[in-house]
């Protein structure tokens, strides 16, 4: 915490417990007390000297880290699952600090994915007004035409959703074997975006990987494999969310 008083959600935040829109969530639900009293005002400002308990657990300020991971096909984006299936939490032993991913990235998809316990920086990130570029390679089933792409632009009705791609870039086709490398820019992160975008069009996904995530790359990576995010790439990611 800082000296001035903040708002209490951000100090949850900030503390690694979760992000703020949870943290939000959690004071409306009277799951927060300062100083033992239980607080449901959003607007409510605390400072060092306060006590801030989040369901029963007093708030310990935690270091921020930030670690990048590859995540393999196979693995749940949670930090643990009821079923008993991977989860990326698993591939970071020797981290201490109460992690958590930054969005999602499918069970059957690969990729980047951030992990952090820092929820202000996940807030940046994960909010669409900020704009983070998203770039995931899609493999299709079939070959659309340079019409049926321009829909991608446009957005397709999906249930409730309008799902689009900033951009998209035609890799490689094999009309031999009826599919597409397709490349989509996407800068929101909807449930099974690209898949969903993409059958609704009539092109299944067979494989899906997100090979950028704003000015991070798997550049030095392979599937399963982390590090941390250098002071530098923090400072941009920031100031790309800005």
């Amino acid at each position: 915490m800082s000296n001035t008083l903040e708002r209490l959600q951000k100090v949850i935040a900030q503390s690694g417990v979760t992000s703020r829109r949870k943290a939000e969530q959690l004071i409306l639900e009277g799951k927060v007390k300062v100083n033992g009293e239980v607080v449901t005002a959003l607007g409510t400002k605390v400072g060092p000297q306060d006590q801030v308990e989040v369901e029963g657990v007093p708030l310990e300020k935690e270091i921020p880290v930030h670690h990048i991971l590859y995540k393999p096909r196979g693995v749940i984006s949670t930090v643990n699952d009821d079923k008993g299936r991977k989860t990326v939490i698993d591939f970071f032993p020797e981290v201490e600090e109460r992690i958590y991913p930054i969005g999602r990235l499918d069970y059957d998809s690969s990729g980047i994915i951030l992990l952090t316990n820092d929820g202000e920086f996940a807030n940046l990130l994960m909010h669409p007004k900020h704009e983070v570029e998203k770039v995931y390679v899609a493999k299709l089933r079939g070959i659309p035409s340079k019409e049926e792409l321009s829909r991608l632009k446009k957005g397709i009705k999906v249930d409730k959703d309008l799902l689009k791609a900033v951009r998209y870039n035609i890799l490689s086709l094999d009309r031999k074997k009826d599919t597409m490398l397709l490349e989509l820019t996407l800068i929101e992160g909807k449930n099974r975006h690209v898949r969903r975008m993409m059958e609704a069009l009539g092109y299944p996904v067979q494989k899906l990987k997100r090979e950028k995530y704003g000015i991070l790359t798997l550049e030095g990576l392979q599937p399963g494999e982390t590090r941390p995010l250098t002071p530098k790439e923090i400072k941009q990611m920031v100031n790309m969310a800005k």
